[in-house]
């Protein structure tokens, strides 16, 4: 499959089109800006790390039932994906409170929630991906019916349930990942962009100590190493 013409550069990834209109390649980015606007950074080996981890991920929930745009890895920063018309919705789902809802809400960070909680971002950037309710969602059209919201949080949900035991075996906390979908050619509702530290949060279950990208944020240290890390207990449990 060759790479052809940019379709789209987002702030992790970059989409290049191919011979098949209904296939991309999604390259993984080193970039290390979109953590903090205010922080720029490159991280040689991050978009790889990436990359494996994704795959890895998107087979494991593949497993058990839920539908992704991958289609094959083609390469250590390369996958190959179906094209999907993605839906401009990020759906956040937290186990425990830290980041933007300990701040907004003043729920003390590390507090373990009652419930798995999931909410939705307008996925736009230059609104600065604003949280959104059910009725914000209909309101512009970003999805068709009430149903649809239904789905996004039931998926949801049921990833959230596959990875939280999936890590804990690996003593890793998930402790809150935002995942995106988009509609195939079909109309089916897949699992698309990606699942890894850039869009997780992973801490440690003895230590607490951040393996994602809060470590640039925060200026906790090497986010390769952390990276690595995260990879070497999917892969070797």
């Amino acid at each position: 499959m060759t790479k052809g013409a940019l379709l789209y550069e987002g702030k992790g990834k970059k989409l290049f089109l191919t011979e098949d209109e209904h296939l991309l390649i999604s390259e993984f980015k080193d970039d290390l800006t979109a953590f903090n606007a205010e922080k720029r950074g490159n991280e040689a080996g991050k978009g790889a790390l990436n990359c494996k981890i994704s795959t890895q991920l998107f087979h494991l929930l593949e497993k058990h039932g839920i539908k992704t745009h991958l289609v094959k890895t083609l390469d250590d920063t390369h996958q190959l994906v179906k094209k999907v018309s993605i839906i401009p919705i990020e759906v956040v789902v937290r186990n425990i409170a830290t980041g933007s809802l300990s701040k907004r809400l003043g729920i003390k960070d590390g507090t373990v929630l009652p419930f798995t909680l999931v909410e939705f971002y307008y996925k736009d950037d230059t609104l600065g991906d604003p949280l959104l309710n059910d009725e914000h969602c209909l309101m512009l059209s970003l999805v068709k019916s009430e149903s649809d919201l239904e789905e996004l949080k039931r998926l949801g949900r049921e990833i959230n349930s596959i990875m939280k035991s999936f890590f804990a075996e690996r003593k890793l906390k998930l402790v809150d990942f935002k995942v995106e979908f988009g509609a195939d050619k079909e109309g089916n509702i897949l699992l698309a962009d990606e699942i890894s530290p850039d869009s997780c949060r992973f801490w440690d279950i003895d230590t607490n100590e951040k393996l994602d990208k809060d470590r640039f944020r925060q200026g906790l240290g090497d986010v390769k190493i952390a990276y690595e890390e995260v990879l070497k207990r999917i892969l070797n449990h």
